[in-house]
């Protein structure tokens, strides 16, 4: 019963689990998630990138998650990329009937052992750099909001064609929304969840004129509050930067432990 009311509790706001970005609430403290992602691109050639992710609620503000990376991105076949370590705290909580508001500071460090191909600074598997930001999410009863702004520094990457030849930073902006479609009232923790998102994702090279902004639908389902499945795929609205994640789709399967 303990593992039930929990569970329920940690998926209770599942609108506000988005697939493309990070909220400023925090998974349950002592649990931990598994992710295996798959994400990639059909044209010219299939390319794809795998990643296996875990992530820990340390305490109940702050939330820990290290990420480990495999593509056929910048060669024929399927290599180890690098890694990343990404954590967020909670440092503003608002709460009343079936609405809240947060607000987070988050960082993230990425090694790669890929070549600067790209004018996009990405720390999934493609670039070596650092990362900070801060993130708010209101939740409204069945709906979520949430954005964010962020700063990117490119680090040379660890090979011997890895120095940046362009632009070396980067401010990156996010616009998320949730809105959960089912069940129309919980009544029990393994009720089928489905969430509908629509994500915009952007970023910038300052003083570069190298910029973009896409737009991320996704569909999620949530199984016994202990699982999710999510399906996304993103769209430039506008693009003049040279980047892997342009129309790229996004598959992932996510577990969840609880009261480790």
């Amino acid at each position: 019963m303990a593992f039930c009311l929990m569970a329920l509790a940690c998926f209770a706001h599942a609108q506000e689990l988005y697939v493309n970005t990070e909220p400023a609430s925090n998974m349950a403290a002592h649990s931990l998630g598994i992710r295996l992602e798959n994400q990639g691109y059909t044209s010219p050639v299939f390319k794809n990138r795998t990643t296996l992710e875990a992530m820990y609620g340390a305490t109940g503000k702050l939330m820990l998650h290290g990420a480990l990376y495999t593509s056929n991105f910048y060669q024929d076949n399927q290599r180890f990329e690098g890694g990343s370590f990404y954590a967020k705290y909670r440092f503003l909580s608002i709460d009343s009937v079936q609405k809240h508001f947060r607000g987070a500071v988050f960082g993230k460090v990425a090694t790669s052992r890929n070549p600067y191909m790209m004018q996009e600074i990405a720390l999934e598997g493609d670039n070596s750099g650092i990362q900070g930001g801060l993130v708010f999410t209101q939740l409204l009863h069945k709906l979520a909001l949430s954005g964010s702004a962020s700063y990117l520094r490119g680090l040379n990457s660890a090979n011997d064609f890895g120095a940046i030849t362009g632009a070396k930073e980067a401010v990156a902006y996010t616009l998320s929304a949730g809105y959960l479609l089912l069940p129309k009232r919980y009544t029990s923790y393994d009720q089928v969840n489905l969430n509908l998102y629509a994500e915009l994702l952007g970023k910038s090279n300052p003083g570069y004129n190298q910029s973009y902004l896409d737009i991320a639908p996704a569909i999620q389902f949530i199984f016994n509050s202990v699982c999710r499945l999510d399906f996304s795929y993103r769209t430039p609205l506008y693009n003049n930067m040279q980047r892997n994640s342009a129309n790229m789709y996004l598959v992932r399967f996510e577990y969840n432990f609880f009261n480790l």
